[in-house]
């Protein structure tokens, strides 16, 4: 069922995304994203076990991926960004603010961060400095459960800046 509010959610999505993939002047953040967590504490937050992180593609080091060994177990991933995206992304959320989308800003991470929550999809974006990044788990528990798994794992991501 297509309808108006989900097309404009859509558009909502696709420029945030584009924010987030958009260069910057600041600071370029650090190159590999599967070396800021290992597998045993992915498996920990997700509580199931991962295999090795993966990247997008070989050559595209700044999003890593692990997934769960076990049917249903989930995925999580970590997009390195700078920090304009954060400030970028930040903004945007503020505004298109809605009952399906949602920013809420949470302390004990970082400089900064803010879940950005679209539906029952959440993401925990984070600054420390002048590197920024978004660590996301994919699995079929409740929102606020996602939000503490990647608490735990953007602490962790922070501790290895």
């Amino acid at each position: 069922m297509d309808s108006a509010p989900t097309r404009g959610l859509l558009v909502v999505a696709i420029f945030l995304c584009a924010v987030a993939w958009a260069p910057t002047g600041n600071a370029t953040p650090p190159g590999d994203a599967c070396a800021l967590l290992t597998p045993a504490q992915v498996g920990a937050a997700l509580g199931a076990p991962v295999a090795a992180g993966t990247y997008v593609t070989p050559t595209f080091k700044k999003t890593c991926t692990w997934q769960s060994t076990t049917e249903g177990g989930g995925y999580v991933t970590l997009m390195l960004q700078d920090v304009g995206t954060f400030q970028s992304g930040k903004q945007m959320a503020a505004m298109a603010a809605s009952a399906n989308m949602s920013a809420t800003s949470i302390s004990g991470v970082g400089d900064d961060a803010y879940y950005l929550a679209v539906g029952d999809q959440v993401g925990l974006i984070v600054r420390k400095g002048n590197i920024a990044f978004k660590v996301a788990v994919y699995v079929h528990v409740p929102v606020d459960s996602k939000q503490a798994k990647e608490k735990t794992l953007a602490q962790q991501v922070v501790s290895n800046l």
